[in-house]
């Protein structure tokens, strides 16, 4: 079906809440497993349910947040979904003291069960306020973003449509571009500050609520975080800063030299790879997804079916309009059992890495479409994002036909953006770890700290030029994960390092680097991050020698790789 096709309605509200209470009640009343069985399946189609309504109204709206019905609808959701999440908790705790356990983890596996000690540690009734305003505050961020009017060389622009802009090879409109963009964060400075300040309080509360020190382990928790923790993180933090803020110091410092600037560069230099300009896909948006059809037809005929699929029922989504959010991003609608992929395409190399990237979440969704249960379609977020930033690197093959002649140019500015991305994903990860270990900092005190950390992690970025906003330790705001999805970030810098592991393997022999790949994707979200990464024979990043590998590995291509002629 496609995508417009699909039917919204807003559901009876204290009617589901009578379902979810009605099945927990017969799981707790079943006599056999075949019985207990039969009552979790039907549940599992109820939550399905549950969820594709929310993706529809929370996706349709995203597409066009000046769309009044859909507006509502998203609220809607904000305000019940806390309030089903108790029903939801009630079925868990039903499923862990059941009888049948053991059953079902011979049947489904243990991980579910692991999985939903963890979510009960997130939640009671206590907290459904808290959850109410959280989800109303990050609707407020999102839509004061999507709402961004620039002013530009006589037209007006949003956050994303500036992108071009902001990358141009003109130094003067380069610079003029990021003044622009900055000077509209600053004017809506206090609204950020506000709305980032209330929700570090209430995350604050809600973690104390529930008998926690604060928030830190809360947003562990409420991350999934299964087979990791907060000093696994903090020992990958400190070879990050031990092995990768090193060379992509070095990638700077020949930024710096081939585009004739003072090392080290404002934030508009360093935007600016080559001289000559950064790569820039050839053709329109079209071209470019075409080319991502030839690109999944030839790589498998998983990948093949997947893309026609995604293209046939309209589950793409990548124009940047008027009124449409920012960002990008790969959900599920599971009652269709077809991954969306929403996104702003404005012309940079970035509309490949949606057609390679957010894809990569999505076929890694349809390969696990048929997963009992549902929660096993996705793994914990770290595990997805290596779908996605290897498929990226799995795409280099056929580079040429989404670059033409700035292919070179993509291929070391891909390898190196993605060294150079962990630093700052890094960083911050870091920073939120201060903001919730000290909840009553002021903004100003919150800028500071992130104006500190960035010295050690992105030494390469000048912080005292004259660009308004990114030159005052303020460019923390426009990363929405902030604010939306506290703790998330530092996912991308485990799953980069991952992804690095499968450019590494695909230099020496490509087929057994799909043929990885295929292992790691196929297992869905039945295993933790680590069994993942195991049983498909890769590395895990919480070990040193990954990272230093896979520095020395990239320190050595970049070295070597052919430049001449490319100003």
């Amino acid at each position: 079906m496609k995508f417009s096709e699909m039917p919204y309605e807003r559901p009876d509200l204290e009617g589901l809440k009578q379902t979810l209470a009605g099945l927990t009640q017969r799981l707790k009343a079943a006599t056999s497993y075949d019985e207990a069985k039969a009552v979790f399946l039907e549940k599992e189609e109820v939550e399905r349910h549950i969820d594709t309504l929310a993706t529809l109204a929370n996706t349709r709206n995203n597409i066009d947040t000046r769309d009044e019905f859909y507006d509502g609808e998203a609220r809607f959701w904000n305000a019940a979904s806390p309030e089903l999440e108790e029903y939801t908790k009630a079925w868990t705790a039903a499923m862990l003291a059941s009888p049948f356990r053991k059953d079902f983890e011979a049947e489904y596996g243990g991980l579910m069960f692991v999985n939903a000690e963890i979510e009960l540690k997130t939640f009671s009734p206590e907290i459904i306020p808290q959850l109410q305003k959280e989800n109303d505050l990050t609707l407020e961020y999102q839509k004061l973003i999507a709402s961004a009017q620039i002013p530009f060389e006589g037209k007006t622009y949003t956050l994303a449509q500036m992108g071009p802009f902001q990358s141009d090879a003109d130094d003067q409109r380069r610079l003029a571009a990021w003044k622009a963009v900055g000077t509209w964060y600053k004017e809506h400075q206090a609204d950020l500050d506000r709305i980032y300040d209330e929700l570090t309080h209430l995350r604050d509360e809600m973690g104390r609520k529930l008998g926690y020190e604060g928030y830190t382990q809360l947003g562990y928790y409420r991350m999934g975080r299964n087979c990791y923790t907060k000093d696994d993180v903090e020992r990958f933090r400190a070879a990050v800063r031990r092995y990768l803020v090193p060379l992509a110091d070095r990638v700077y410092r020949e930024q710096a030299k081939r585009l004739g600037k003072e090392y080290p560069m404002n934030y508009a230099d360093n935007a600016l790879m080559f001289r000559s300009g950064n790569p820039k896909p050839q053709g329109t948006a079209d071209d470019i997804l075409a080319q991502g059809k030839k690109f999944y037809d030839e790589l498998s005929p998983e990948t093949s079916e997947f893309f026609q699929t995604m293209l046939d029922n309209e589950l793409l989504d990548v124009l940047a309009t008027e009124g449409k959010a920012g960002g990008g991003y790969c959900t599920g609608i599971m009652d269709y059992k077809v991954p969306f992929i929403f996104a702003n395409f404005n012309g940079t190399q970035g509309d490949v890495e949606v057609v390679t990237h957010e894809a990569g979440h999505a076929f890694a969704c349809w390969m696990n479409r048929d997963r009992i249960p549902g929660s096993y379609v996705w793994p914990g977020m770290e595990a997805c994002e290596v779908h996605s930033m290897s498929m990226e690197f799995m795409a280099w093959p056929w580079a040429e036909g989404f670059f033409g002649p700035d292919t070179r140019k993509f291929l070391y500015s891909h390898l190196a953006g993605a060294l150079t991305f962990i630093p700052y994903g890094t960083l911050v990860d870091h920073f939120q770890h201060e903001v919730y270990a000290n909840p009553d900092m002021t903004p100003a005190q919150r800028h500071a700290v992130w104006k500190e950390l960035q010295g050690q992690y992105m030494p390469w970025v000048r912080l005292d030029g004259d660009i308004p906003f990114f030159a005052d330790g303020e460019a923390w705001q426009r990363q929405s994960h902030i604010y939306e999805a506290p703790f998330y970030y530092i996912d991308y810098c485990l799953a980069q390092t991952v992804a690095l592991e499968f450019w590494a393997l695909l230099q020496k022999d490509k087929k057994a680097a799909w043929e990885k790949y295929m292992a790691y994707t196929r297992q869905g979200g039945s295993r933790t991050f680590t069994d993942l990464l195991k049983n498909a024979g890769l590395d895990t990043p919480f070990d040193e020698k990954c990272l230093r590998e896979v520095c020395e590995t990239a320190s050595q291509w970049l070295d070597g790789f052919d430049l001449s002629g490319i100003a």
